[in-house]
């Protein structure tokens, strides 16, 4: 077992399948030191547990806790090709999208979902740039969205 997968044993959290992808791409593809991840869902087992806009259907406080399961999506999709979490220089980057009722403006306290969860794994690892954007819909009516960009040790 990884470094990373036995801090999220330490958390509680296991790291789930790939999720398969709804269309035509791969869940992650590395580019040289770099790995970057199609945005992911919050899928469990298949299924996205909660479905409409935040502000609305859904809880800013609901929706932070997607954000934090497709962050561990994410981190599942990046083990696909690379093996191993521990290869994991840092995260470069994180991109939240948020399925935005028209009055919604927290997308950044939603999207925090994905970045604490990314800090109590990686720790310094997990320090990134991050955009938060709140769109009108996303695929399958999920709540939120998220992709990361790792580098990896040389």
């Amino acid at each position: 077992m990884s470094a990373v997968e036995a801090k999220l044993a330490e958390l509680g959290l296991t790291l789930p399948e790939v999720v398969p992808p709804l269309a035509s791409y791969q869940p992650a593809v590395r580019s040289g030191a770099y790995v970057y991840t199609a945005g992911q869902l919050p899928m469990v087992q298949g299924k996205l547990p909660i479905t409409g806009k935040v502000g609305a259907e859904v809880t800013p406080e609901e929706a932070k806790d997607l954000a934090r399961t497709c962050a561990l999506n994410a981190l599942a999709a990046v083990k696909s090709v690379t093996g191993d979490l521990d290869r994991i220089a840092r995260v470069v980057k994180v991109v939240g999208f948020v399925a935005s009722a028209s009055d919604f403006t927290g997308q950044p306290g939603v999207v925090n979902g994905a970045s604490e969860l990314l800090g109590e794994v990686l720790g310094d690892k997990g320090v990134h740039a991050r955009s938060a954007v709140g769109v009108a819909v996303l695929p399958l009516d999920a709540p939120v969205e998220i992709e990361i960009q790792v580098e990896l040790v040389p």
